[in-house]
């Protein structure tokens, strides 16, 4: 059961609910191995998201190299044919100690919301490998889907709004995700059902964690742009898509 008072502050961000066409697509077995493989990607690419962040806007060269140095083995595995590591080993031994510092107020803000998700994300890909090894499917990469990159391309071109942009387009893929794994909970068996029920909560605060960055460093009030890219996001899941993903619109 969907915790209604956690999936309803999302709700009424989102600007649409996914489609009926698209769970019917994701509920269907033979389309599973599909959907977890570009699950646990897209929580790679989560994290990876919020260290570009803390690269770009707030890393001294040390804690850069730090970062990359964090993501290397899940990236080597996932995009280059790298071995599959220890998952719980890397898990184990990840802490703020190496991380970059700052005494920027926004730039404190910045990082500890990053490196937080950015553990919960490299969790969650581990967990869903899990699920795959379990149910004994295969690892094979896939291409990505139009989501990410078709709410990028509503990117201003100069700071702070380019900044500003790219949170509100983190916010809405974080409350995507979260939307999607209560809308399809209930459609899937009992272990992956309750899986995905497990994910909400950190997925909630997520979004509202890069709103918050957002509202931060804006220079003027933000509901406007929030809409603006409400409305692209709208116009990504409701319009027809032919491929199926994770974040794909009306499969064909």
């Amino acid at each position: 059961m969907v915790d209604p008072q956690l999936i309803a502050p999302v709700l009424d961000f989102l600007p649409c609910r996914t489609p009926q066409a698209w769970i019917d697509r994701a509920r269907d077995p033979a389309n599973l191995p599909l959907l977890l493989t570009d699950h646990m990607i897209c929580e790679l690419k989560a994290a990876q998201t919020a260290m570009l962040l803390i690269r770009k806007y707030v890393a001294d060269k040390r804690g850069a190299e730090a970062l990359l140095a964090w993501l290397e083995p899940y990236e080597a595995f996932t995009f280059r044919d790298g071995p599959e590591p220890d998952f719980v080993a890397l898990h184990r031994r990840i802490g703020k100690s190496e991380m970059p510092h700052t005494d920027d107020p926004w730039g404190r803000a910045l990082i500890d919301s990053m490196v937080l998700l950015i553990k919960e994300e490299l969790h969650h890909f581990w967990q869903v490998r899990e699920v795959m090894l379990a149910r004994e499917i295969p690892y094979v990469k896939v291409s990505a889907s139009r989501y990410a990159r078709g709410l990028l391309k509503g990117l201003r071109t100069w700071e702070p709004a380019t900044l500003v942009d790219k949170l509100i387009c983190g916010a809405y893929i974080e409350a995507r995700s979260c939307e999607r794994f209560a809308a399809l909970a209930p459609y899937l068996d009992d272990d992956l059902g309750k899986f995905y029920l497990s994910l909400l909560r950190s997925e909630a605060r997520h979004y509202q964690d890069y709103l918050a960055l957002a509202r931060l460093i804006a220079p003027q009030d933000l509901d406007a742009r929030v809409r603006d890219f409400g409305e692209l996001e709208a116009q990504l899941i409701l319009e027809p898509d032919d491929e199926f993903r994770f974040h794909s619109g009306v499969p064909l």
